[in-house]
């Protein structure tokens, strides 16, 4: 009974918020007499989004399929070299500085110059951009699941003469499991990010990221809106559904 309560709090309070926040805003354009150009009404937002619902799907469909590749590439690399770094340490070293430029590398130079390697006709560009961004978090959060096994476990599974595959799936994997599913919360996120802000700078003419630029340039603000909310909801799609295969891999882990 308590912790359905708590679950109920837990999802109850961020839609109060939401919903008082969404009043504030509708009540600050009426009242301020706020330009559309400047911000335009929660209500305009949403009567364009409920309009334009089938090309916002559409967009949303292409910047999200370029998003999970990104997610898968960027997710399997980003376990496999930091699993490598985990078991040979002079690797993480010599590739701390690569991983570091990768960190700061702005899409905005990457993009340009990847539709021309690839062609401006293709997702390719897109895609990797994605891949690069989630690498980095799926990395780093890997990297440091992996290290937190104990030696005074491993020296346990030792005398219990385990075999590698035993002492990996009672120790390294529970352990580290939950760093790897953090570095992926994140990189969710950032996937749909990397793949919107990739479509500002060419490519394909599909996707939310050229939606919301042909919106602006035509001054329709309240539509350029309505594709950034289904952004908003493509990135929280992508979140949720890492968020809950955690919590099917969470139960279904070997104990530690």
């Amino acid at each position: 009974m308590k912790g359905s309560v708590a679950r109920g709090r837990a999802v109850a309070a961020p839609l109060v918020l939401g919903l008082g926040a969404v009043v504030i805003w509708q009540l600050s354009v009426i009242l301020l007499q706020i330009k559309p150009f400047v911000l335009p009404s929660p209500v305009a937002i949403g009567t364009q989004f409920a309009n334009n619902l089938p090309t916002v799907w559409e967009t949303s469909v292409v910047t999200g399929a370029n998003a999970i590749v990104g997610l898968l590439i960027g997710g399997i690399l980003g376990v496999s070299f930091a699993t490598v770094a985990a078991v040979a340490p002079v690797v993480d070293e010599l590739s701390v500085a690569v991983v570091a430029a990768l960190a700061v590398i702005p899409i905005v130079a990457l993009a340009p110059v990847l539709y021309t390697m690839f062609g401006a006709g293709a997702e390719t560009a897109r895609q990797i951009v994605a891949g690069i961004a989630v690498f980095i978090p799926v990395y780093l959060n890997s990297l440091r699941g992996l290290r937190q096994v104990r030696a005074v476990h491993r020296d346990l599974m030792k005398v219990y003469a385990a075999s590698p595959w035993q002492a990996t799936r009672a120790i390294t994997l529970p352990t580290a499991l939950p760093f790897v599913f953090t570095g992926l919360r994140v990189a969710s996120s950032l996937a749909v990010i990397s793949a919107l802000v990739a479509e500002y700078f060419g490519g394909p003419v599909g996707g939310l990221g050229k939606a919301i630029t042909s919106a602006a340039s035509a001054s329709n603000y309240a539509l350029a809106w309505a594709y950034v909310l289904g952004s908003i909801v493509l990135g929280l799609v992508f979140y949720c559904v890492t968020l809950g295969l955690e919590s099917l891999a969470s139960r279904h882990r070997p104990a530690a």
